[in-house]
């Protein structure tokens, strides 16, 4: 069975680096963005198996690319977790996994899990 590549979009430093830490831990392989251009480029040259992705970037933000991937047919069956620490209302998302900061390691790889099995889509509620 193949390797699941995620990709973190997540413009801190620290913390995209800790979730490549548990996600490399857990047996996934990992790409990185630091924005939401980069990861649409990333996605363009490496489609991931699942974007792990904040909502709050520069340049693009992560509602601009959960929507851009829904958008076109090559992208839209990429499952996403979205993970934020604003107060945005996540029900109005066509995501089904969302995660608010702090995020544990632990509960960042659950979540990966049971998205990847359950096939939340980037247009799926």
């Amino acid at each position: 069975m193949a390797q699941k590549r995620i990709l973190i979009v997540e413009d801190n430093t620290d913390l995209r680096r800790m979730f490549k830490t548990a996600l490399s831990l857990a047996g996934f392989v990992v790409d990185e963005a630091a924005d939401g251009i980069e990861a649409l480029h990333i996605v363009e040259l490496r489609p991931p198996d699942l974007v792990v992705l904040d909502l709050m970037l520069h340049a693009l933000d992560g509602l601009s690319v959960q929507q851009d991937l829904a958008a076109r047919a090559v992208t839209a069956s990429i499952p996403i977790v979205i993970v934020t620490g604003s107060s945005i209302d996540t029900q109005s998302l066509d995501v089904a996994c969302v995660l608010r900061k702090p995020v544990m390691p632990d509960e960042l790889v659950r979540t990966v899990r049971h998205c990847l099995k359950s096939g939340a889509a980037a247009g799926s509620i």
